[in-house]
Parts: structure tokens; C-alpha cells; sequence
């Protein structure tokens, strides 16, 4: 059964002085955004954000991911529904950012095209305000050298 959360991966990729992100288009909801899904019972979101980079973006499983304090409330009907029972309104998104030594993605069916780009185009694309807000925290950390790795 699915557990009761959702991750958020943003891939960067450091070209010269340039900081650039990787967003995905979704198949079904035409939105961008950037990695996003859920977890299976008694996997860590850790592993959850390793294992779908791995599926959506063909991301090595031994990239280096880094946890970023933004969580942001999701409502179930967003995401699968009741599945978790009547009183699961919410659930939490976990998000991440993955560091890439080269560009290089292979997308899976759920998106329909992906674009490196700067923070700011970044910020234009995004849909959603957990995307905007967790890009926001990861750039920062980035730029000022804050990040760990999980």
C-alpha cells in the first residue's frame, strides 16, 4: 500500500557559474513541476525521493540527495484519495534536491518533456507553491554552500 506522503526532487546541475534545475512537464496535468511522488509502506522518504528519481528521471541511486527542511501539506484528493481512511485529509510532501555530474535524464511516461533551466525561469514555470518554496530553499543553499548530504 501506498504510505501516507509525498516527495519532491529537484535535479541541479552546476555548468560554469550557472546553477540550473530540471523541471518536468506532467502528462496528465500539462503543469511543470519537478519530481514528485509517493511512498510504499516502510520506505523512508529518502528512499522514496532516490527511488523515484531513479523511475521519473533516470537518476542514478547513488546521486547525492539532499533533504530540504521545506514540507508542505498535500490534500489526499490531490493525490489518491481516501485511501488512507476518512480522517487522512492531508499528507505531508517531503522535498529534495539531487545533485547531476552530467545532464543527462531519460523521462518516464508521466511527463512529457523536461528543460534545464535557471532559478528565475524556474520560478516563471512552476505550478505549484511547495515547488516554488522548496526551489527557493535548495538555490539558497546552493549559493550561499549550506546543503548536506543525506
Amino acid at each position: 500500500m501506498r504510505a501516507p506522503y509525498q516527495i519532491l526532487v529537484f535535479p541541479f546541475f552546476k555548468q560554469n557559474n550557472e546553477i540550473l534545475f530540471c523541471l518536468f512537464k506532467r502528462e496528465d496535468l500539462n503543469v511543470w513541476q519537478g519530481i514528485a511522488g509517493g511512498g510504499e509502506d516502510g520506505e523512508s522518504p529518502i528512499i522514496t525521493a532516490k527511488r523515484e528519481a531513479s523511475e521519473e528521471a533516470g537518476i542514478p541511486n547513488e546521486s547525492k540527495i539532499f533533504k530540504l527542511d521545506s514540507i508542505s501539506s498535500i490534500p489526499v484528493v490531490n493525490i489518491s484519495g481516501f485511501i488512507w481512511g476518512p480522517n487522512t485529509l492531508v499528507i505531508p510532501e517531503y522535498s529534495f534536491g539531487a545533485e547531476l555530474i552530467s545532464k543527462e535524464i531519460s523521462i518516464s511516461r508521466e511527463h512529457t518533456i523536461y528543460e534545464w533551466v535557471n532559478y528565475e525561469q524556474a520560478l516563471e514555470r512552476l505550478n505549484w507553491d511547495s515547488n516554488k518554496t522548496a526551489l527557493w530553499e535548495l538555490n539558497h543553499r546552493i549559493t550561499n554552500n549550506i546543503i548536506g548530504i543525506s
